[in-house]
């Protein structure tokens, strides 16, 4: 079902997805995609493709400037209307994601997950999720996680459809999108003792 979903969405938005990729390679000279490693169902790496909404500025020590200093204009609407996360629907049609799932988080927080915030790996992450129409960035990494078992126990495609209800809802009225003005998240350190 993911794969006939993604298929027939990529269909719907190729006109979107085409002129954002152009829009990007100019803006971004060249690269329209951000592609970066994570961990799939049961931590399998795979990459996730998204739009690249930042640019590669650095200090004069060569390290990446913060992402409120890389945030582009054109990646900011972007980012805003959630358009940035088009791209996944490759990842789905690849079966490395679910449209519906824990959202995929960076390799090197594997190590860093108790027990219970590993079971959120049981199922493929997902292009949205339990935890993003429940708060997103707004919520701690540990309510994040709760969100995620939670989804796990309780998946059904009744709780798939409300949650696809709730992020459309959402992308239209641009909410929850994302806190400080757009910026990812603090990292995740693990827990405390």
């Amino acid at each position: 079902m993911d794969r006939s979903i993604a298929s027939c969405a990529l269909l719907v938005v190729s006109p979107l997805f085409i002129v954002i990729t152009v829009v990007l390679f100019f803006n971004n000279k060249g690269s329209a995609f951000f592609v970066q490693k994570r961990p799939g169902k049961d931590g399998a790496i795979f990459h996730i493709i998204k739009f690249k909404t930042m640019n590669d500025k650095v200090c004069e020590n060569g390290i990446l400037l913060s992402d409120y200093e890389r945030l582009t204009f054109i990646g900011k609407a972007i980012r805003k209307t959630s358009l940035d996360e088009l791209p996944q629907l490759i990842n789905v049609l690849k079966g490395e994601m679910s449209l519906i799932g824990p959202r995929p988080l960076l390799p090197e927080y594997l190590h860093l997950y108790n027990e219970e915030q590993k079971r959120r790996h049981d199922v493929k992450p997902g292009i949205t999720g339990w935890a993003q129409v429940n708060g997103r960035n707004a919520l701690s990494w540990e309510e994040k996680f709760r969100f995620d078992v939670e989804y796990v126990d309780k998946i059904s495609p009744g709780l798939d459809a409300q949650i696809v209800w709730i992020t459309l809802s959402k992308v239209v009225r641009r909410h929850g999108v994302n806190v400080n003005n757009y910026m990812t998240m603090d990292a995740f350190k693990g827990n405390a003792a």
